[in-house]
């Protein structure tokens, strides 16, 4: 598709949301630091890290009562950037002092909280900022031309499709700034004393302290369009009234989850995960009421497919420590591997975009599926020595880095085009004052998929038991010794249940549709 159709419908209205997008892609510049600093500097099981990540999904829940308060005090939205820019600053403060005063902070609190802590605050911080973003995207379509008529609905739809992708252009955007940056700072890193190793990933976390600033920069271009000082604003719109089942479920999830949080109880990620659920499609089904029987039939199967595909578990932090201690990926090919994910994303979102936009979201899931299962294959081989075989016969050209290469360049683009459509549906069909209230109670159904996805990751760990090895900080003496036995099963078994349970699901809930048409 060639780039002046993409670009016909934008508007500088668009802007705004898309800084905000910007940012969210650059939130990935620590995150290879932060998997090396999680290996080298930490204790933490895959396990562990399994169960740690079902609580980071969690804030993305919240969208659902903060959505609707942004709603409400849509004025004030700039506020709510602010704030979650401020929790991404103490998260990287807290992640700077220990890699620049370890003992320091040792002193106040043991490593290990002082990283939880900061893996809280920082979804935390890009949830509020998100929620802004969703509904900024919204408010940057107009529904009327310049001399006051009434845009039609393909061109609404259009601009709305539109809207949409370049979001995803931008997050990917900025994915491939961060893989640029972890180029050039993570370049030889490996072979630093620990030391200057520390150094090295410090100075990457201080570069992320420039992130908070991009979105602060997309809101108030966002409020200097509203006053009319930059051309492309829409005027203001509309105070909804209070949806009390909104803020009243999403206080309910946020009691239940602290109480379970304290009480520590034993299977306390399985009861958060069954209260959320259950709130979460209480107030979906009202939410509903509003549309006709086929759309409402249309957004139900739609959300209950697309939570299936993301809740499929992964093989856990286990590949990432196999990729580095067994198959020698060092930080800078690691980054070169983000960089190449990026391009092909963005070539991806490019040339693909209206196809998918023009399949429905059960032919994108099922397609996604396969494929999908195809991409894992390689990395199954790898567990069972493909890379030795093929380098043996290719003069060591077809290695484990070549395979890597091939395979991320394969799969990346297929997960950011598939949002193309359930985004702009969404964002076309949700009321015109709830815009960011019905992104927030869709994207708490989707997001809490990732919450089941890490909670099947953490059983899969418990029963496929991979571990890197740990040394005593003091001593030096090995703790943990590696055990990376178990990773072809674990991936096989990762590999499987993507394939079957998603394609079940499709069929499942054609039939349904079909039955009650």
């Amino acid at each position: 598709m060639p780039l002046q159709t993409l670009f016909r419908s934008f508007r500088l209205s668009f802007l705004p949301p898309l800084m905000v997008y910007v940012a969210a892609g650059i939130s990935g510049l620590t995150g290879i630091v932060g998997t090396f600093f999680v290996k080298e500097y930490l204790g933490l099981s895959a396990q562990f890290l399994a169960a740690l990540g079902f609580w980071l999904v969690l804030p993305w829940t919240l969208k659902m009562p903060v959505g609707h308060v942004v709603d409400l005090l849509w004025r004030w939205k700039a506020g709510f950037v602010f704030l979650g820019a401020a929790f991404l600053m103490a998260s990287i403060a807290i992640m700077l002092g220990l890699l620049l005063e370890p003992q320091a902070m040792r002193a106040l609190m043991p490593a290990d909280r002082w990283y939880v802590l900061a893996a809280v605050l920082s979804p935390v911080g890009y949830m509020l900022q998100d929620v802004v973003a969703d509904a900024m995207t919204v408010e940057a379509v107009p529904h009327r031309h310049p001399d006051g008529r009434p845009v039609a609905a393909e061109e609404l739809r259009a601009m709305h499709t539109t809207m949409q992708t370049l979001g995803r252009v931008a997050i990917v955007g900025g994915t491939i700034v961060v893989a640029l940056i972890n180029v050039g700072f993570l370049s030889g890193v490996e072979a630093l004393p620990r030391e200057a190793k520390a150094a090295a990933y410090a100075n990457v976390y201080a570069s992320a302290l420039a992130i908070p600033l991009i979105s602060i920069a997309g809101v108030v271009i966002a409020a200097l369009m509203r006053r009319g000082v930059v051309a492309g604003g829409d005027a203001e719109r509309a105070r909804p009234p209070v949806n009390w089942w909104v803020l009243g479920g999403g206080l309910a999830f946020a009691v239940v989850s602290v109480a379970v949080g304290l009480a520590d109880l034993k299977y306390g990620q399985e009861v958060v995960f069954v209260a959320s659920m259950c709130i979460v499609v209480v107030l979906i089904l009202r939410l509903v009421r509003e549309l006709d029987a086929d759309a409402r039939a249309t957004l139900l199967g739609t959300a209950l497919v697309i939570f299936v595909f993301r809740a499929m578990p992964g093989p856990g932090a286990g590949a990432s420590w196999w990729g580095i201690d067994v198959l020698g990926f060092d930080p800078a090919f690691l980054a070169k591997l983000s960089m190449l994910s990026g391009l092909v994303a963005l070539a991806g979102l490019l040339i693909y975009r209206r196809f998918f936009a023009q399949q429905s979201i059960y032919q994108v899931v099922g397609w996604l599926t396969v494929l999908g299962s195809v991409m894992a294959l390689p990395q199954i081989g790898m567990a069972y020595g493909l890379h030795e075989w093929t380098a043996a016969r290719t003069g060591g050209v077809v290695d484990a880095r070549f395979i890597a290469i091939l395979d991320t360049a394969l799969e990346s683009p297929l997960g950011q085009v598939a949002m193309v459509p359930m985004l702009a549906w969404i964002a076309n069909s949700a009321p015109a004052t709830l815009k960011a209230t019905y992104f927030a109670v869709m994207a708490s159904f989707t997001n809490l998929a990732l919450s089941a996805a890490q909670l099947g990751t953490k059983y899969l760990n418990r029963a496929f038991v991979v571990s890197r090895e740990v040394r005593d900080a003091a001593s030096g003496a090995v703790k943990v010794p590696a055990d990376y036995s178990e990773i072809g099963v674990l991936l096989i078994t990762c590999m499987a249940l993507g394939l079957v349970v998603p394609l079940a699901t499709i069929v499942l809930v054609r039939a349904v549709r079909l039955k009650g048409a």
